[in-house]
């Protein structure tokens, strides 16, 4: 079954008279519990489809299902719930909250869906415990190595239990080392949930990890 479907999704930029046209016409769906990658180069589409299927932004034109529901007929309000409830984001650059400690911006996502103390505080060392952080859940980010940060990225992203976790260029910031790590805790974390996990990669080795590879070129999909 889908958990994401998008139908002849456009996106145009517009800055004065002249038109960027970011997606033209993409037409794919992503199938629950499977892990794809989105690859290509620079200024291919990719992060512009993440962000859209995220709902962090509207497309052009186009249509957009997330678990058989029309975003397009949804408002910012409903749009806002529903990335609070089904879909979980990891960045390039960490986006954690600068002064929480790494045990608040995991708390956050259940903070905002209205998870009693107990059971938050449940999650949150678990996932915690997870990732290899549980001696660092005190610390702000500016107290924690980068590798350190998209750990606990990882985890703010998983402790909904959302459906959908969209991963734009999750190990891009990190050596080589660092980011096999974090791919594997990502990887078997995402697994062990049975989320549906997009990501948008240029590392070729993370991207043959997953079970299927879209790749993109000039705002299309291409063979």
């Amino acid at each position: 079954m889908s958990a994401i479907e998008v139908e002849q999704i456009t996106k145009t930029y517009k800055i004065g008279t002249q038109e960027t046209h970011a997606l033209r016409g993409v037409s794919a769906s992503f199938n629950e519990g499977e892990f794809t990658a989105l690859v290509g180069p620079s200024g291919s589409g990719k992060t512009t489809l993440l962000q859209i299927i995220g709902c962090l932004d509207q497309p052009t034109s186009g249509a957009l299902r997330i678990k058989g529901q029309d975003v397009s007929r949804l408002n910012a309000d409903q749009r806002a719930d529903l990335r609070k409830g089904t879909i979980g984001f990891v960045f390039q650059f960490f986006a954690l909250i600068p002064g929480l400690s790494a045990y608040e911006n995991v708390e956050l996502p259940l903070l905002l869906n209205g998870e009693g103390t107990a059971a938050r505080k449940a999650r949150v060392l678990e996932l915690l415990a997870a990732v290899g952080l549980s001696e660092r859940a005190h610390h702000r980010p500016d107290q924690l190595s980068g590798g350190e940060q998209q750990r606990v990225a990882v985890a703010r992203a998983l402790a909904h239990d959302p459906a959908i976790v969209f991963a734009d260029e999750p190990t891009g910031s990190l050596d080589r080392r660092t980011g096999t790590i974090l791919a594997d805790l990502l990887f078997q974390l995402a697994a062990s949930n049975r989320t549906t996990l997009v990501l948008v990669t240029h590392d070729e080795q993370l991207a043959s990890r997953c079970a299927r590879i879209v790749h993109m070129g000039d705002g299309r999909i291409v063979p």
